[in-house]
């Protein structure tokens, strides 16, 4: 594996090293070194050539196109003038009815690294990053892994982890090692003993994958001491960091938003930056079906996904980038943070009302930790295979959740039920917990009244 200490990377002027683009070439897949650009699409930015006339692209006649104006209402995020009338501009609507770049129309683009320069303290000049927008970040994650993975790869992964993303690396035939989580997060000790003990004869995992906010499942946030480990451990083995962040703006805990390992890259250790991966959503604070997310991280990595991106949906949705572009142009930074800061005041009032309800229903029969980021809270049973219980009992009496053997690679049989706090009311939340209380009494009941927990 190729190991790049600080004389090998490009030094800035803040003396940040930045990995050159040799180092990825280790990183790549194979099927990523393979995928040629699309030769029409690298040939789409000359049609701006000033006098140029472009016999180029099959491009539909927006004449025939039968939108002429777009408008859309978004309440004021600092509440002062209701909702306000937002109208995408005729330019915009133009270029949100048409092809666009793969990467992102180009305002939506430039937002977003400023976005990032001032979110996570990173210069977008210099650095050796850059930003592309993706249809969600699933389908980013998805493409970076293409990416980066080659069959029979080795990939680090929370245990338990989004299950999102275990078929992603069951069809590349990828052995998945499993890191300890607890309340803290990913568990540094876990990582450490995993990377110390990895036999020589076999490659090392190229990368770990981490939900570092308000994890799915576990709804834990890691710590900014164990991230400091983390990071540290990965850069001694040389391993990349797939930092998958959708609820990073549903942080509602009492203590100061833990830096990202984006972020933190820059500040640490041999600040060499490059090995962090960035995916983030507007899913969960904007709209979930406009399908809208955007990566972060090393050109060369963005350039391979973009690539895929050519040959598989050829560019993310123009028009749902129009629409969310002409609302953060009206809004600001500053307006945007307010609306996230509104969500997760929303969030933290539907934990504190699913907590009480826990304590009242669930006391004595489940164990659980309470969340400071996401919308989930993952529940301890007494029976060792919730899978029957949910699917069967539960389900009988008027109750669902997920059970956890979905977050373990194997299927294993798992005491874990996860459990989704964003979408029902106070009544409907205590009546739920009820439900799941009457089973799990009958099943302590039925197999001889096991020690109660809580």
């Amino acid at each position: 594996m190729l190991n790049v200490t600080g004389s090998g990377a490009n030094e800035t002027s803040g003396g940040i090293g930045v990995l050159p683009p040799s180092y990825y070439e280790f990183f790549l897949s194979e099927v990523a070194k393979a995928r040629k650009p699309s030769p029409i699409r690298g040939l789409l930015p000359l049609e701006q050539t000033p006098g140029l006339i472009s016999l180029l692209a099959g491009k539909p006649n927006a004449v025939l196109f039968p939108f002429t104006s777009l408008q859309f209402t978004a309440p004021d995020p600092n509440g002062s003038n209701g909702e306000v009338i937002h109208k995408i501009d005729d330019d915009m609507l133009s270029t949100a009815l048409q092809y666009g770049p793969t990467s992102g129309i180009p305002h939506m683009v430039e937002w977003l690294m400023d976005f990032q320069e001032q979110e996570h303290g990173r210069k977008k000049k210099g650095e050796g990053w850059r930003v592309s927008v993706t249809a969600g970040s699933q389908d980013g994650i998805y493409k970076a892994v293409q990416a980066l993975l080659n069959p029979g790869d080795a990939v680090l992964i929370e245990k338990p982890v989004y299950a999102g993303v275990i078929p992603m690396f069951e069809t590349l035939g990828c052995e998945m090692i499993e890191v300890e989580t607890d309340p803290d997060g990913l568990n540094s000790l876990s990582l450490h003993h995993i990377l110390e003990n990895w036999p020589s004869s076999r490659p090392k995992p190229k990368l770990l994958y981490t939900v570092p906010y308000g994890c799915n499942p576990t709804g834990a946030t890691t710590t900014l001491a164990r991230r400091h480990e983390v990071l540290d451990l990965l850069r001694k083995h040389d391993i990349l960091i797939l930092e998958d962040d959708p609820y990073y703006f549903l942080y509602f805990g009492t203590r100061p938003r833990i830096p990202s390992y984006f972020m933190l890259e820059a500040q640490t250790g041999d600040r060499n930056v490059g090995r962090v991966l960035r995916f983030d959503s507007f899913s969960k604070i904007l709209s979930a079906g406009i399908r809208v997310g955007f990566v972060t991280g090393p050109t060369p990595i963005l350039d391979a996904m973009d690539r895929h991106t050519a040959t598989a949906n050829l560019q993310p949705s123009s028009f749902s980038q129009a629409v969310i572009i002409t609302l953060l142009r009206a809004w600001g930074r500053q307006g945007f943070l307010a609306h996230a800061h509104k969500v997760s005041k929303f969030y933290r009032e539907k934990r504190d009302v699913f907590e009480a309800a826990m304590r009242r229903h669930l006391h004595g029969l489940a164990e659980w930790n309470t969340p400071e980021a996401g919308m989930f809270r993952l529940l301890l049973g007494e029976d060792g295979d919730s899978a029957n219980i949910i699917r069967t009992k539960a389900f009988k009496n008027g109750v669902l959740a997920l059970p956890g053997t979905v977050f373990l690679p194997n299927g294993a049989p798992t005491a874990y039920v996860r459990a989704a706090f964003s979408l029902l009311e106070e009544e409907q939340v205590d009546e739920a917990l009820r439900r799941l209380s009457v089973v799990l009494l009958e099943e302590r009941r039925s197999s001889g009244g096991l020690s109660s927990r809580g």
